[in-house]
């Protein structure tokens, strides 16, 4: 393993947070939840940037100053929301002031979404390799020695993975079963860092646990991208229409006790991951799950 996967490694741990929720919440509001899930052996803490929501360096750098003991991890930050010398000297700015403490995952994004903004939505990958390459040369004017903070991308595909191989830190799959991260890890290789959120329900009541799953499924499943990914991981698209199957539910959302949920994050951690970053899931989107990540991180307490 180089030094530099290996850092990373330590910088994330085994298990940290992703969470919607901060989407939600003023920024005074924020540190609280992060000394709760920090309390909890939880420091790295995943956030997204989507339409409508916080401006990802904004928001990385709000989280960051409220709490010394958090890294920030972008994900993703959209390559359609900022050119390239504001996405890699934004992430430099952070490194500056947050040594160690900033991952910077980026991708490319959803056609719907990128439409919205009024861009033009381009071949995934060959649109991510040209913006890599557009960082690369990226001039940086800032205090010297400020080192570039680590960078993964959003990949599900056997292109974007080796993408990922070839040309970053490692990859961030979203919204897969164990299957995928398998399917990664033999893709990626040995030495490239790979971070998969789980999304999981923490509701000894299944059916309520499954309408929560399926509630949060339901706009993945309507993405062409998600979709064609669980396809070539063997699901009939009859199992993908209509919401879903409960089958398929149940394989991308972990549900039950917390003892179900540490066990789907023990099988993504066995199958290749690095890092799972949990996305707990209530009935209120904007719950931040304090107590539910307690309970969880009790049962994985030897891996944090």
């Amino acid at each position: 393993m180089s030094a530099r996967h290996d850092a990373l490694r330590a910088t994330l741990g085994r298990v940290g947070v992703w969470s919607f929720a901060l989407q939600n919440h003023p920024a005074a509001a924020a540190g609280p939840i992060l000394a709760a899930w920090r309390a909890a052996g939880l420091r790295a803490v995943w956030y997204p940037e989507s339409l409508g929501s916080k401006e990802a360096f904004a928001h990385s750098a709000i989280l960051l100053a409220q709490d010394p003991g958090i890294v920030a991890a972008t994900g993703i930050a959209s390559i359609y929301a900022r050119d390239a010398m504001a996405m890699i000297n934004g992430a430099r700015t952070l490194q500056d002031a947050y040594p160690g403490r900033f991952v910077l995952g980026i991708g490319v994004s959803h056609q719907p979404s990128v439409e919205a903004r009024g861009a033009a939505y381009g071949p995934p990958v060959e649109t991510m390799r040209a913006y890599l390459d557009a960082m690369d040369a990226v001039a940086w004017a800032g205090p010297a020695g400020v080192e570039r903070p680590p960078v993964v991308l959003a990949a599900l595909g056997p292109r974007m993975l080796a993408l990922a191989a070839e040309r970053a830190d490692g990859a961030h799959p979203y919204f897969v079963p164990v299957e995928h991260t398998a399917f990664a890890r033999e893709r990626l290789g040995a030495e490239p860092v790979l971070a998969v959120e789980v999304t999981a329900v923490l509701d000894a009541d299944r059916a309520r646990a499954r309408e929560t799953a399926r509630a949060f499924s339901a706009r993945y499943l309507a993405l062409r991208n998600y979709a064609r990914n669980l396809e070539r991981l063997g699901v009939p698209p009859a199992e993908i229409a209509d919401g879903g199957s409960d089958r398929l539910i149940d394989s991308v959302v972990a549900q039950g006790d917390a003892a179900a949920i540490v066990a789907r994050v023990r099988a993504h951690l066995d199958a290749g991951a690095d890092h799972v970053c949990l996305q707990l899931r209530a009935g209120d989107p904007t719950d931040p799950c304090t107590a539910g990540y307690a309970e969880v991180a009790a049962g994985l307490a030897e891996l944090l």
